[in-house]
């Protein structure tokens, strides 16, 4: 249920039906509000305002009117920039991130702004009644202050919800140019990945070895799908129930299809009965990957942006450097972590054995799978030795500096097999420079 929950709430969260259906349903009542207020009297203290002229009844509708029509158009024109923003953004960095733009906030609200604002304009225009027309009850004619019936607060909050309307559309308008920046995009998913690793693995490295567990009676996928969710805490309160082990086979984001095992069942009761329908229940799978549970996406992601940017038909090194200087960010945070999990009380032995990965795979996902684009090009070879000596430099696991070490070493071999000349001396002599940086 956890997982599942965690999957609706990424599919609310990347939607753009969400917060318009919440603003319109606010608005609905906030004119239901305002309107009541008007028609029992709690409005009339606007007639002492010497400065606040009242409106009239032609006066109302032509502006509310003026208001609901504006509003729908905006909203139409926001959301097609919106699209053509997003399509940008993914031809130019990479379909992957085309969750990352759905998720905007900024894109939402102010979609939802102008959807609220035209409900609640329309709504009251309704209530609107000229000086010719007969009330529809006489509870309407005796709550009227002018001829007609005018809601006064109501007006007052329209026009209100219309200049904020107008302050959103300059943010908007500031905010979508802003927004597809390639440094903004990728300070947006290297900030994340920061985040993600320091919420995953909050203690410092301690020297400690992931949990190990034998191999047991496989639980098998009945579905195919991507790995969205996975409810650890409900696994391990299920693996303690039953007085075994459970290891899981599978991580986040990792496909999987029917017969792939998900997990194993070790150290249990021949005789029990496995609760394999329970264990499924924990896996969400989708048609996608999503970051949610996968920090790994975020790095990909990072990759994939920087491999696009060394490519021939781009040859953009300096998007490059970037993402660069980002992973090594995120690898220096690695570095400091202890990268075991745990979900049990503190104190008991886990139930639950995670699929860990130790610093080296996040290394190997990273600047591992960059090295071939950042070889072909000195500015983004010599960036990468920088940040590799940035990662190590507070680096007291030696076992971990050697793996840094051992990653400028493959990046110095294919950048020899890329370079030459001029390019190449620089690539030497800066490698001889990482070496005795990273040994000190």
């Amino acid at each position: 249920m956890t997982a599942r929950l965690m999957k609706l709430w990424h599919d609310v969260n990347a939607s753009y039906w969400f917060l318009p259906a919440l603003f319109s349903i606010a608005a609905l009542l906030l004119a239901t509000l305002t309107l009541w207020l008007d028609r029992n009297g709690w409005a009339g203290f606007l007639n002492g305002v010497s400065w606040l002229q009242p409106a009239r009844p032609d006066g109302a509708i032509n502006m509310l009117t003026v208001i609901s029509g504006t509003m729908i158009g905006v909203a139409s024109t926001v959301f097609s920039i919106t699209i053509a923003a997003v399509a940008y953004a993914s031809g130019n960095y990479g379909p992957r991130l085309l969750t990352n733009f759905m998720e905007d906030r900024g894109n939402q609200f102010s979609l939802a702004t102008f959807i609220g604002t035209f409900v609640y304009a329309i709504t009251v225009l309704r209530t609107v009644r000229a000086e010719d027309e007969v009330p529809a009850n006489l509870e309407d004619a005796a709550a009227s202050f002018l001829p007609g019936f005018v809601p006064q607060l109501s007006l007052l909050v329209a026009f209100a919800l219309m200049m904020l309307s107008v302050a959103v559309l300059v943010y908007f308008l500031n905010h979508i140019p802003a927004s597809i920046r390639i440094n903004t995009v990728l300070k947006g998913i290297g900030a994340r990945l920061l985040e993600d690793i320091r919420d995953r693995f909050p203690d410092e490295n301690r020297g400690e070895k992931a949990h190990s567990a034998p191999e047991g009676t496989p639980i098998r996928a009945s579905d195919t799908g991507y790995v969205q969710a996975i409810g650890f805490s409900h696994l391990e309160r299920l693996a303690q129930r039953e007085n075994g082990k459970l290891k899981l086979a599978v991580r986040t984001g990792d496909f999987v299809h029917p017969e792939v095992p998900l997990a194993y069942w070790a150290d249990m009761d021949v005789t029990a009965d496995c609760p394999d329908d329970d264990v499924r229940s924990a896996f969400t799978l989708g048609s996608m990957r999503t970051p949610s549970q996968d920090m790994q996406f975020l790095i990909d992601e990072l990759v994939e942006i920087g491999l696009r940017a060394l490519s021939p038909g781009i040859n953009d090194p300096f998007t490059a450097v970037t993402a660069v200087h980002w992973l090594g960010a995120a690898t220096a945070e690695l570095a400091r972590r202890n990268l075991t999990r745990s979900f049990a009380k503190d104190g008991e032995e886990p139930h639950l054995v995670l699929l860990e990965d130790d610093f080296s795979h996040f290394v190997e996902r990273g600047f591992g799978a960059m090295r071939s684009g950042v070889a072909t090009n000195r500015i983004a070879t010599l960036v990468t030795f920088d940040a590799l000596v940035d990662a190590a430099s507070t680096l007291d696991d030696e076992a971990r500096r050697a793996v840094l070490k051992g990653e400028g070493k493959l990046l110095a071999q294919q950048a020899h097999e890329h370079l030459v000349g001029p390019e190449l001396n620089a690539v030497a002599a800066r490698y001889q420079t990482f070496l005795n940086r990273i040994e000190r």
